[in-house]
């Protein structure tokens, strides 16, 4: 079953052992392999006979005359070009909002509430292409443009008490990706179930306890943001975030570098991209706060 948080869903997640598709094809760019020559096939939703893109004309093809399941050129698979592409106007969509927001929107009270406002749209949007079968390139560039203007106020409120902190966390987070990106490509990280287990359970740990703390704060227990505050407890919280966001990061490449492999419909390369555009939005949040954390009080 998928998970129906759009922060937890990721294609790797199959069926009824949950965790099967992360035991599909080499990750560190070679090709994808038979399934008798695969020793994670067994059990895996990739095989044969468990290719969840077996509908997809183009895999059957490959299945028939026995050929490794690898994703030549065609107009009905996905590709990089098409993943770089969706996620291109995705991002875009994503920075034109914050421009926009920043630009139009001066910072005040009015400005900070259109953000709450703007945050809950991007979510609901992101729910229900969550709980959708397919792609739905509506939802996921609407839920960019919204969220686009949430990061933009937020962005602008923060420059304006740490001058240049926006800058210095999209760089962070530009960081976080290209290391993560490289690491996973040198095979120093292999995305299994084991990996994806224990990975996710730290997330989902860290979600409930951030829940948790934000709801302590609002009734006053909890002062000064509790574990989400403005000093070296805050700092740590911060860090965690950012490693659970290049962990994310890992599961989207896998995802990425599955679909390719194995032939996945067109249209999956909006889900890559949706998927890459949530976390690196969760990461540039968490690297913002922490730029502010070490910049200090102006």
């Amino acid at each position: 079953m998928r998970s129906s948080n759009p922060v937890f869903s990721r294609r790797g997640f199959s069926r009824d052992n949950g965790y099967a598709g992360f035991n599909a094809a080499p990750q560190a760019g070679g090709p994808a392999v038979g399934t008798q020559a695969n020793p994670y096939a067994q059990g895996n939703q990739y095989a044969q006979g468990g290719n969840p893109y077996a509908q997809n004309p183009y895999a059957q093809q490959d299945l028939q005359h026995g050929a490794p399941p690898q994703a030549p050129v065609s107009t009905g698979r996905m590709t990089m070009d098409d993943v770089v592409m969706r996620s291109a106007m995705t991002l875009g969509t994503v920075t034109v909002g914050a421009i926009l927001a920043w630009a139009l929107l001066p910072v005040s009270s009015t400005s900070y509430g259109l953000a709450i406002g703007a945050a809950l749209v991007a979510f609901v949007l992101a729910m229900v292409q969550s709980f959708k079968r397919t792609a739905s390139p509506a939802l996921i560039l609407g839920y960019a443009a919204f969220e686009g203007v949430f990061l933009g106020v937020i962005s602008e409120m923060y420059n304006s008490r740490w001058s240049g902190a926006p800058f210095q966390a999209v760089l962070g987070t530009m960081a976080v990706s290209g290391a993560t990106l490289l690491v996973y490509k040198a095979g120093w990280i292999r995305v299994t179930a084991r990996y994806a287990r224990i990975g996710m359970t730290i997330a989902i740990a860290f979600v409930v306890v951030t829940a948790v703390n934000l709801l302590l704060v609002v009734l006053g227990v909890a002062n000064d943001g509790g574990l989400r505050s403005m000093g070296p407890l805050g700092a740590i919280v911060g860090i965690l975030a950012i490693l659970i966001g290049a962990f994310f990061l890992t599961l989207d490449f896998k995802q990425i570098e599955d679909g390719i492999a194995y032939g996945a419909p067109k249209e999956e390369a909006w889900l890559a991209a949706f998927g890459l555009t949530m976390t690196l939005v969760w990461i540039y949040i968490e690297m913002l706060r922490l730029v502010a954390i070490f910049s200090g009080d102006d």
